[in-house]
């Protein structure tokens, strides 16, 4: 697992560029506040937006997440333990002002990108 890409991946990569294309500019794996071991996907620093795309296996998504049948009760856990590392993250950026969202990776870039522009162009 260790191997896996963590950064740039086919759905990142593919919001980021229709982000790209609106002219919206952002920062790309930025520290969280209060936890640097965790990043921003995708952070909007001065409308304190932050942007998360999670994979549909790891982060247990409803529509599309399957449970391997060999070592079951470690995927429940390991994917669990992601879901409340997702809320923790959110609760810390939350706290210092941040409005989270998360994507999912078979979420259409355009549409995702709707949503998170409307946040980021929002008159303050």
């Amino acid at each position: 697992m260790s191997k896996l890409a963590r950064a740039d991946t086919a759905p990142e990569l593919a919001l980021r560029r229709e982000l790209h294309r609106r002219e919206l500019r952002y920062r790309v794996q930025k520290h969280v506040p209060g936890n640097r071991r965790r990043r921003i996907d995708v952070a909007f620093t001065r409308a304190r937006v932050a942007v998360f795309v999670d994979g549909c296996f790891w982060h247990g998504c409803p529509e599309h997440h399957t449970q391997p049948i060999t070592n079951r009760e470690w995927w429940e856990w390991k994917v669990q333990r992601n879901r409340d590392r997702d809320a923790n993250t959110n609760e810390l950026l939350t706290r210092h002002g941040w409005t989270v969202i998360r994507v999912w990776e078979h979420e259409d870039p355009a549409e995702a990108a709707d949503r998170i522009e409307l946040l980021v162009r929002r008159p303050d």
